[in-house]
C-alpha cells in the first residue's frame, strides 16, 4: 500500500535534495532516467525537461511513495561513512574484476556478432582503475579528515570539490557504459555469460549512482557548501 509523501517537495527543488530527503525517490529517478547524483543540483522541473519526460508523471510517482519505509542509509556521519565503505567500496572491489572477466569472454567468444559490446572490458577496467583511485583518496585522506572535523568547521571544501569532479567523470563512464550496451539490452539467444554480464553491469550502474548520491547529496554538504555556491578548486589529487 502506498501513501502520499509526508516529506514535502516541489518542482523547483533540486533532484539531489529530494533524493536525500524522500525515501524511495532515487528509484523513481532511476525509472525516469533523471540524474540525481552527478547532476543532483538541477531542479526537478529542469531535470525532467532535459530528459524529455513528463514532470507530472514524476511528481505523481514521488507523491505515491510509502514514506513509512525507513531509508536504507544511516544519517549519523560516522555510520554513513561506514555504510558507504561496506556497501559500495567493498562491493565495487569485489564485483568489478568479475565483470571485466565476463566482458573479455563475451567479446572473445561472440566477436563475429554485430551486437557484441566491443570495448566493454576496457571501459570496465578504466572505471575500475578510476574508482579504486577515488576510493583510496576517500579512505586514506577525506574520510579520516571528516572524522576529525566538526561539520561546521569548514576546511574540506577543496578535497570535496575534487571528489565531486571525479564523480562527474564516473557519471560520464556510466553513460558510456549504457550507450555501449544499448541500456544492457540483450540480443536474442544471448548466452548465460552475456546475461550475467549485463545483469551485473546494470547493478553496477545502479550501485555507483547510489554511491555518488549518498556522498554528493547527503555526506559532502555537511562539510562544504553545495557546488552551485562553491568555488570549484581542483586539487587534492
Amino acid at each position: 500500500m502506498t501513501v502520499s509523501a509526508s516529506v514535502p517537495f516541489n518542482r523547483r527543488q533540486s533532484v539531489g535534495e529530494i533524493a536525500a530527503a524522500l525515501p524511495g525517490a532515487t528509484a523513481v529517478f532511476r525509472r525516469f532516467g533523471l540524474d540525481f547524483c552527478c547532476k543532483g543540483d538541477v531542479p526537478l522541473e529542469d531535470s525532467a525537461r532535459l530528459r524529455g519526460v513528463a514532470l507530472g508523471e514524476v511528481e505523481q510517482a514521488l507523491s505515491m511513495l510509502d514514506t513509512r519505509a525507513a531509508a536504507t542509509a544511516p544519517r549519523e556521519t560516522a555510520a554513513l561513512i561506514a555504510h558507504i565503505l561496506a556497501r559500495y567500496h567493498e562491493v565495487h572491489r569485489r564485483e568489478l574484476p568479475e565483470l571485466v572477466a565476463l566482458a573479455r569472454r563475451v567479446e572473445a567468444v561472440h566477436a563475429k556478432y554485430s551486437e557484441v559490446p566491443h570495448g566493454l572490458a576496457d571501459l570496465l577496467e578504466r572505471l575500475q582503475r578510476e574508482l579504486e583511485s577515488h576510493m583510496r583518496k576517500e579512505e586514506l585522506i577525506l574520510f579520516p579528515a571528516m572524522a576529525r572535523t566538526e561539520a561546521t568547521d569548514g576546511g574540506l571544501e577543496a578535497p570535496i570539490s575534487c571528489m565531486r569532479h571525479e564523480h562527474d567523470d564516473h557519471g560520464a563512464n556510466l553513460h558510456e557504459l549504457e550507450a555501449l550496451t544499448n541500456g544492457f539490452t540483450l540480443p536474442a539467444g544471448a548466452c548465460r555469460t552475456w546475461r550475467a554480464l549485463y545483469a551485473g553491469g546494470a547493478k553496477l550502474v545502479a550501485d555507483v549512482m547510489e554511491h555518488i548520491h549518498l556522498e554528493n547529496n547527503l555526506l559532502f554538504p555537511r562539510f562544504a557548501p553545495p557546488p552551485r555556491i562553491q568555488t570549484a578548486r581542483r586539487r587534492f589529487g
